[in-house]
């Protein structure tokens, strides 16, 4: 016997002025959400959402701005170009990752990067995140590894090479860097960092303690079709979005 499973709808729009303001409401909270995880560290770090007018454009948190005191008023629109469109200069690494995998994945709304303490630590390994647990299974077979650090990304051709080893994948483990996750929502874009900075940690202390029991292909694949869809990224951020609204309300301003 199985309970018949409850499916929230996502939201339909009147018009595409209102779509942009849901966007930049979830993006703002991405970033509030980000800072209580531990992902703000300095400068660094960054998510972004393709403007549903200006489609050549993309939403960002400005420069210099802490995580913890983002929100809908003070985000800044950027075009491809680098140009700021409206709001305060974005961090320059933002520009050169971000507009190439926008500009790469049409299909992508938003992406999302940050300086996790376990994802960082994972991506000196070299190696991609094992089906060792139900939340990573979200990543198999759709994640890749990019072998490839040159700095600081300032320049976009360093960006157009992160765009094109991502590929189709929802997330992409740099090198001695960290991860980048992107979605068809910016909820699905931040939920997927969260919970695969969640499961770097994971495997990492499985590791640490033993040899762990992987997944099993079958199992691991029916679970990514499970958790690991658009709509599963982005039902699981939902109540992420309803516990930093109740308790930040000025993020909506």
């Amino acid at each position: 016997m199985r309970m018949e499973i409850f499916r929230p709808e996502l939201p339909v729009f009147k018009n595409l002025k209102e779509e942009r303001l849901h966007i930049k409401q979830k993006l703002a909270a991405a970033f509030r959400l980000f800072s209580k995880c531990g992902f703000d560290e300095g400068i660094a770090g960054h998510i972004t959402a393709r403007d549903p007018i200006e489609k050549e454009c993309f939403w960002v948190n400005p420069y210099g701005v802490h995580f913890s005191q983002i929100k809908v008023s003070n985000l800044s629109l950027i075009n491809h170009r680098g140009e700021v469109v409206s709001g305060a200069p974005c961090n320059a690494a933002a520009f050169a990752i971000h507009s190439r995998v926008h500009m790469a994945r049409k299909d992508v709304v938003a992406a999302a990067h940050a300086h996790g303490v376990y994802g960082k630590s994972f991506s000196t390994l070299a190696r991609l995140l094992d089906p060792l647990t139900q939340d990573a299974c979200a990543f198999y077979q759709d994640h890749v590894f990019y072998p490839g650090y040159n700095g600081v990304v300032y320049d976009t051709d360093e960006g157009d090479r992160i765009a094109d080893c991502l590929g189709k994948n929802k997330a992409v483990i740099m090198a001695n860097h960290g991860n980048l996750t992107v979605g068809e929502t910016v909820d699905a874009a931040a939920w997927w960092f969260i919970t695969m900075e969640r499961s770097c940690q994971a495997q990492l202390a499985a590791e640490a303690a033993g040899k762990p029991n992987l997944i099993d292909n079958k199992n691991a694949l029916l679970t990514r079709d499970q958790v690991g869809s658009p709509y599963g990224g982005w039902v699981a951020f939902q109540p992420l979005f309803q516990r930093i609204v109740a308790e930040q309300p000025d993020l909506l301003q």
